[in-house]
């Protein structure tokens, strides 16, 4: 009976596998893929390329036709999410085309109705305006763009000053509030007292606010995605990064910064107070409150109650701070108390006295002025130019925020794509 050949066949040299092409656990197989085609060194290489470039380093003052590029492509992106969003809810679109429509074709049809809507225009239009203010001013996009100390504050100063200037606040509309000017008469219901001048912003005063409680919903909403997802947060998610490790750092105190120990108290405030928790936090002015909508989204606390309690304190009561503090600032007496002072300075008091003194008595003649004057003061010329250059400064930091955001949107996508 003949034996069987038993011998198991031996792997030569000829059908190993090169030691570069075999398969390894610990790597992709994308990568894998990669190395039998003998492409790894270029594909790998690229990739290292392309990554070298910080994302900071994006600005339009580095790479202004990277970023400009960058940020066309990012705008289109957002273009199309938001029309795909919109298709989504199609009639609810639909309907509020028609409820925006209507009053806009109205206007252009003579009747009865057009002194009415023309007045509503003005004071939706005028809404908008300082409700655009205030998510400006909250949102900001990483300027530090504040538009109380460029918008809101300075048209309170001035209806304060016009008020004790012109012992009434009972301004000819129009022209105002696109300029002031004493009336004739004064109203007896409008004389010059502190309440009255706090009604007369009080519109301007709760958009504002309104405004800037509309800016803290993306924290709110990007933290509690984030939880509710179960991952980690992406490298494009500062905050959130920076709030996990405000709480790793709550099992070592003795790492904390005075800073950090603030933080972490507002997080324990929210935490456990709830709705008044908050509502403290936004009623009083701090530079910490991010921090609070960041925690309510992490901790999953109802939106309404977040909302609610955020709308109040800044639109409400901050806003009331705020405006009490400006109209008491800037009273007449007060203001000639602290001029005297400043003339008391040795060697500059006169100096500095000289031209604050100037712009107050233009600003006087102005509000009775029944044109408006050629001449114009250089401080205004400053202040008008010191607010230009912050609009562009935003508008750059906006453009160089965008781009930034599609090259780590992008950079993401082309690292999964060559680990997949």
């Amino acid at each position: 009976m003949p034996q069987k050949d038993r011998t198991a066949p031996t792997m030569t040299s000829r059908n190993r596998l090169p030691t570069d092409s075999r398969p390894n656990k610990s790597r992709p197989k994308k990568i894998d893929k990669v190395l039998q085609n003998g492409q790894s060194n270029s594909k790998l290489k690229q990739f290292k390329k392309s990554t070298k470039m910080d994302a900071h380093s994006i600005v339009i003052w580095k790479h202004p036709f990277l970023t400009l590029d960058y940020f066309c492509k990012e705008v289109v992106c957002l273009s199309k999410s938001f029309v795909k969003k919109l298709i989504s809810y199609e009639l609810y679109v639909l309907l509020a085309l028609l409820v925006i429509s209507t009053p806009i074709i109205l206007l252009y049809i003579e009747g009865p109705h057009l002194p009415i809507l023309i007045w509503a225009k003005s004071k939706i239009v005028w809404c908008l305006y300082w409700l655009g203010l205030g998510v400006l001013s909250s949102v900001g996009f990483g300027t530090g763009l504040h538009t109380f100390l460029l918008y809101l504050g300075p048209h309170i100063t001035s209806v304060t000053l016009a008020a004790y200037e012109c012992g009434g606040l009972n301004f000819p509309e129009p022209p105002y509030p696109e300029q002031i000017i004493c009336p004739d008469e004064v109203d007896s219901a409008w004389v010059a007292s502190l309440w009255n001048i706090m009604l007369k912003v009080r519109v301007e005063a709760m958009m504002w606010g309104a405004g800037t409680a509309l800016g803290e919903l993306p924290p709110y909403f990007m933290a509690r995605a984030a939880r509710l997802s179960g991952r980690p947060p992406d490298e494009d998610k500062e905050d959130l990064i920076e709030f996990e490790e405000l709480l790793k750092k709550e099992k070592h105190p003795e790492t904390m910064t005075l800073v950090d120990k603030s933080k972490l108290f507002v997080e324990r405030l929210v935490k456990k107070v709830g709705f008044f928790g908050i509502l403290a936090c936004a009623s009083i002015p701090n530079p910490l409150f991010d921090l609070a909508g960041i925690t309510c989204g992490h901790f999953l606390i109802p939106f309404w109650t977040f909302f609610g309690a955020t709308l109040l304190g800044k639109a409400a009561i901050k806003m009331s701070i705020q405006v009490l503090f400006v109209v008491v600032a800037f009273n007449e007496t007060l203001i000639a108390s602290v001029l005297d002072i400043v003339g008391k300075i040795p060697g500059v008091g006169k100096k500095l006295q000289a031209p604050i003194t100037t712009f107050l008595e233009n600003q006087k003649q102005r509000l009775h002025a029944k044109k408006d004057s050629k001449g114009t003061n250089i401080a205004v010329k400053l202040f008008d130019l010191f607010v230009l250059s912050m609009v562009l400064y935003f508008i750059v930091s906006l453009i160089n925020s965008m781009a930034q955001n599609y090259y780590k949107r992008t950079h993401k996508t082309s690292k999964k794509r060559l680990n997949d």
